[in-house]
């Protein structure tokens, strides 16, 4: 085949991107525009010796799977905010719980694996809107398509604000007036921005000249509380005329239900990693994180609060907090379960680790089972926010570390004498029953894994947003020592790509 030839295709699947996949004389063909299901004619745009990516010509015949009823606008001008927004809500449940099986097998190597079925949303959640306004966190990218510098230094934009999401495969973002994903207080913070950019003539950032100033909008929505925390990353030190910016935010998320508690500015200046100064601003710089680790706050309080079943968490800017708090539950239920209740002959509780975690919302769930939960995080923030989490919900048996597991385990585990806290820390990492991980997307590092393999706990209890990189790790860890048991899918994210998915591992006898 050869770039320009038009192929009809059967879609079979969907990527990250939320573009069809499927297949054209045994080459892999993606076609964007498409769901599982279509039959679709594409002219090939780019041909690889296995792959091939092409651009929709028409739709042959259209899927039972595609949503009629789905009618954002911005959807259809090619936001790549919800890739799977076309597609009947069951239609998108099957595909993921397929996915989840198919990587498993395949990539872990795992014969007839046991995945139950997905735990999707039902339509009485999250007040009657079921998969739709779920996110606490949003985040949207700010651009005006460019920036340039005019005689005196003058910088202006090139176009207008756009606050919205990025079209797949591309860093252009589409101006999104309204995402059904979004919290209300979410869509009013990015209306307000938007319109304060173009009064007072604010830049975005342009990163083909590394100037110009807002960069991204993050906003978090304690559900429960109905309060907001606002973060803007710009690329500098201030924003001018800021007290008016607040004002509008303030008005804007008041109107739509909500209390502005938090305005912060995440300051992002480093770029390239010869630019970066510190270790953690060039690891930022390699993977293209968000924010930068300085945060000024200008109105309100450092935290917000938020109630999650009988306990109560406090949340800063930097610190993870899972984004659809109603899935959130079933997910930590099930993360419970599969650590188990059992106690030993002496009537001793397990001892739990808690790596990657976060504000501590695994490890202080279920506090309530285990003989003692030891948290290590590498956000500084978020250790805070895990150690203030636990006083404050009356937690004894639980204590949060700030540093890397893979570091932090073998030393505790070689440690013999000196500081009595640190010796009670490695008491209880040496005799530790249970670790729940729950790394990001790109799973956990191999250090981690031999680290965690090398304390000995029984249960290895895998937390994971990405099946290819789970499938992975769970064949190293299958080298390690440790056997997949089981796995439960929890539709996370709706409308999207991305599925969370917990998984047992129990050491072999």
């Amino acid at each position: 085949m050869e770039k320009g030839q038009i192929v009809e295709v059967r879609i079979e699947d969907m990527s990250h991107e939320g573009q069809g996949i499927g297949r054209a004389d045994g080459l892999v063909v993606f076609v964007p525009g498409t769901v599982v299901g279509d039959l679709a004619k594409a002219q090939l745009t780019k041909v690889k010796k296995n792959y091939a990516f092409s651009r929709l010509g028409e739709i042959v015949e259209y899927s039972e799977a595609r949503d009629e009823e789905f009618d954002c606008e911005y959807f259809d001008e090619g936001c790549g905010g919800c890739p799977l927004g076309g597609i009947r809500y069951d239609a998108q449940l099957e595909l993921k719980e397929r996915q989840v099986r198919e990587k498993i097998q395949r990539l872990a190597g795992v014969e007839d694996p046991v995945i139950h079925p997905i735990i999707g949303m039902e339509p009485g959640d999250n007040e009657g809107l079921g998969c739709y306004r779920y996110r606490n966190k949003a985040q949207f990218p700010v651009s005006t398509g460019g920036i340039i510098t005019r005689k005196g230094g003058l910088v202006e934009n090139l176009g207008e604000p756009a606050v919205g999401f990025y079209r797949p495969k591309s860093h252009e973002v589409v101006d999104c007036g309204d995402c059904y994903l979004q919290s209300m207080a979410a869509m009013a913070a990015a209306d307000a921005l938007r319109t304060f950019m173009e009064e007072d003539n604010i830049t975005a950032y342009d990163p083909k000249w590394d100037k110009g100033l807002i960069r991204h909008l993050i906003v978090k929505t304690a559900f429960t509380t109905g309060e907001v925390m606002v973060i803007l990353v710009i690329n500098g030190k201030g924003i001018p005329n800021v007290s008016k910016l607040v004002e509008m935010l303030d008005d804007a998320i008041y109107e739509v239900g909500y209390s502005l508690e938090s305005v912060v500015l995440n300051i992002k200046k480093a770029e390239g990693v010869k630019k970066a100064r510190s270790e953690r601003e060039q690891a930022q710089a390699m993977s293209g994180e968000i924010m930068g680790d300085e945060n000024i706050f200008i109105a309100g309080k450092n935290v917000i609060r938020d109630v999650f079943g009988d306990l109560e968490f406090e949340i800063s800017p930097n610190s993870f907090y899972q984004v659809n708090p109603v899935q959130m539950k079933r997910l930590y239920d099930q993360v419970k379960e599969y650590c188990g209740s059992e106690v030993d002959e002496e009537g001793k509780k397990p001892v739990i680790l808690d790596l990657y975690c976060g504000v501590g919302t695994i490890g202080l769930y279920c506090s309530d089972m285990a003989e003692a939960v030891v948290g290590i995080e590498i956000v500084k923030e978020a250790v805070i926010d895990a150690n203030r989490n636990a006083v404050v919900n009356g937690i004894v048996n639980a204590r949060y570390i700030c540093g890397k597991a893979e570091e932090l385990l073998p030393k505790y585990v070689a440690y013999e004498g000196g500081d009595e806290l640190d010796l009670q820390i490695a008491a209880q990492i040496k005799n530790a029953d249970i670790a729940i991980l729950d790394p990001p997307r790109a799973g956990c590092r191999p250090e981690l894994l031999e680290a965690v393999a090398n304390v000995g706990v029984d249960k290895i209890v895998y937390v994971s947003c990405d099946p290819a990189t789970l499938a992975r790790d769970i064949k190293l860890l299958g080298e390690m020592g440790y056997e997949f048991v089981e796995a439960q899918p929890v539709d996370m994210f709706p409308n999207t790509t991305h599925i969370e998915c917990v998984s047992l591992l129990q050491k072999v006898k």
